[in-house]
């Protein structure tokens, strides 16, 4: 059943499909994953909904990133306490399916919102995985949903009010910065033996310079200026091609289950991995093998890390 899914982006729900690989198959997952924070329909990971859930704010009226909302850190009601918990039981659908097919020693990539990664974390270590590291991916900028409050006040006729809490804000700091939770899947023996039995277990540093310099656990990467954007949530192909880069060798094979518009697809292909990417959304799975086709016409030549 592997070759059925090897080097393709197969449209459908990861849960279906998982159960097919064969049992340590996988080299490695590098996965944006939903994020459970209601960025679109297919990030409503939970059962509370409400009438203006994915709806428009002012704050965000006339901007390009976010252009809907989720709700609130503090919610609208005492059902919003269990949204996490349901996170986590979404994670726990398929955590234990990609734990049967890595290899022993094989890494594993999440890419998780500030406020819901940790139940991402407790569901794959509930599976058997151990957390390596949570690594930082800082961004150059960030997209800022900070509403002012004297405005509001305003509106509802509050003069005196708006005046005293003229400067604040309703929201965040700008989310300057994501993590990346990165689990390894346990070996038997010793790391050393992982290493020459599953080629597995190393990180390939010297691969995975940035500037001349041995990497840290705070990633720097934005897009490239040529660089197409396709999906509201889509992630660097150079930070891709590092974290593949440090923890594979060519050849081997990288799954992504959330695969999106197919950025790891590509990533693999500039660093000579195959691949096996799940997208249960069809227009974007057709996106991602659009790209790969581009890709296959005019392939690039070089990648950033090698």
């Amino acid at each position: 059943m592997m070759n059925n899914f090897l080097n393709q982006i197969t449209s459908g729900d990861c849960v279906e499909y998982l159960p097919k690989l064969s049992a340590a198959s996988i080299h490695c997952v590098v996965s944006d994953i939903p994020y459970g924070i209601n960025l679109d329909e297919w990030d409503v990971l939970h059962h509370n909904t409400n009438s203006a859930l994915l709806g428009q704010s002012p704050a965000q009226e006339g901007k390009s990133g976010f252009k809907r909302r989720g709700k609130p850190i503090q919610g609208w009601n005492a059902a919003d306490r269990h949204i996490a918990r349901e996170y986590q039981e979404w994670c726990s659908t398929w955590s234990p399916l990609l734990y049967s097919g890595l290899k022993d020693g094989g890494s594993v990539f999440l890419f998780g919102a500030r406020r819901t990664l940790h139940r991402a974390i407790v569901a794959m270590e509930d599976s058997g995985f151990m957390l390596r590291d949570i690594l930082a991916w800082e961004k150059p900028n960030a997209h800022h949903r900070a509403q002012r409050l004297s405005p509001v006040l305003e509106k509802r006729g509050l003069h005196d009010a708006a005046q005293e809490w003229e400067g604040w804000r309703l929201g965040n700091l700008a989310p300057r910065w994501e993590p990346i939770a990165w689990f390894f899947k346990p070996y038997n023996h010793t790391i050393t033996d992982t290493v020459l039995n599953n080629e597995l277990g190393a990180i390939n540093l010297g691969a995975s310079q940035i500037d001349g310099k041995s990497p840290s656990n705070i990633l720097k990467f934005w897009f490239d200026k040529n660089e197409e954007r396709f999906h509201e949530a889509q992630k660097p192909i150079a930070l891709l091609e590092f974290l593949i880069t440090l923890t594979t060798r060519p050849d081997q094979i990288v799954l992504d289950p959330f695969m999106g518009s197919g950025s790891t697809a590509v990533a693999c292909l500039n660093l000579k991995r195959q691949f096996i990417g799940f997208e249960i959304n069809p227009n974007y799975a057709q996106i991602g093998r659009d790209r790969i086709a581009q890709w296959q016409q005019q392939p690039r030549q070089t990648a950033m890390f090698e």
